[in-house]
């Protein structure tokens, strides 16, 4: 019974780590993803002031979803944290990995706030 329960949860937590990954990089694309279409639509704007008041509010309603899908990113990102802890490869390469790791999302933090930034001067604007 007992080695019965371990393994359920052993695959719950496998599905569980499927399911977070799946979440946040779909989260992470979806944020890209208002990036350009903001980008877009501040062009359109710009180009016709007869539509700039509807797409004003349309830049507006993708900037909050895009910071929703970066406070999902941040969440599921957690959840990656407690799910991809074994040591598979061996001490080494998980030393290693953590340190790419670091830089991986030092970088990617870099990325998030310029494009944040670059949205909020487009909306506000």
């Amino acid at each position: 019974m007992h080695l019965k329960l371990d393994k359920i949860v052993a695959n719950m937590k496998n599905y569980l780590t499927i399911v977070i990954g799946f979440i946040h990089d779909f989260a992470t694309g979806f944020w890209a993803a208002t990036v350009l279409a903001i980008y877009w639509l501040h062009t359109q704007h710009l180009d016709n002031a007869q539509i700039a008041n509807s797409l004003t509010h349309l830049e507006s309603d993708l900037f909050y979803l895009g910071l929703a899908s970066v406070g999902i990113v941040l969440i599921t990102g957690m959840g990656r944290t407690f799910t991809y802890i074994e040591n598979v490869y061996g001490e080494g390469a998980e030393m290693m990995r953590k340190k790419m790791l670091i830089v991986k999302h030092t970088l990617l933090f870099g990325i998030f706030g310029t494009g944040i930034y670059w949205q909020y001067t487009m909306v506000v604007n």
